[in-house]
């Protein structure tokens, strides 16, 4: 299974577009801040959950789940992601995860805390903290065992983020 995970996208449709048709994901994670309409988010298997800068309707936390991993999603404003992971990751334990998706901060992430696996994408369009955008795509290796890596928009790999973790 191949996820992208991605994030803070500010109305930069097209390279959103152009990200999923580089990728080719099984699923894809928006974890808000898409800030267009959302017909314009591509249509593809996705889970896509409202951010503070969003006015359409959508969720404002979902959980995925496929081949025995269960994702927790949302944008991250209201758990006070900026500040530290520790509600992000109490309320993704409450929902069942093994893994939290998340934006908001605009920096990357990927850090297992205790039982969670906590994934910040970063920005594709206003990178923060870093001196480029990015995305993360999520792939399983084995059962429960999985790899994230981080890229720039134009599919070079990120560093130092990601890794190998199991779940």
């Amino acid at each position: 299974m191949r996820v992208l995970i991605i994030s803070d996208s500010h109305g930069r449709a097209d390279l959103l577009a152009r990200i999923v048709e580089d990728v080719q994901p099984d699923h894809m994670i928006h974890c808000g801040d898409f800030c267009t309409p959302l017909d314009r988010v591509p249509d593809v298997s996705r889970s896509v959950v409202r951010g503070n800068c969003d006015w359409e309707e959508v969720a404002d936390e979902q959980v995925w789940e496929k081949e025995g991993i269960r994702f927790f999603v949302v944008h991250g404003h209201r758990h006070q992601v900026k500040r530290d992971l520790s509600a992000i990751r109490a309320r993704a334990e409450e929902a069942g995860a093994q893994i939290a998706c998340f934006g908001h901060s605009h920096v990357p992430v990927c850090e297992q805390k205790g039982n969670i696996l906590l994934i910040n994408p970063g920005s594709i369009a206003q990178p923060r903290g870093v001196t480029h955008p990015s995305y993360a795509v999520l792939e399983t290796e084995a059962p429960r065992r999985v790899r994230v890596s981080f890229f720039i928009p134009d599919g070079r790999p990120l560093h130092p983020w990601g890794g190998r973790f199991s779940l």
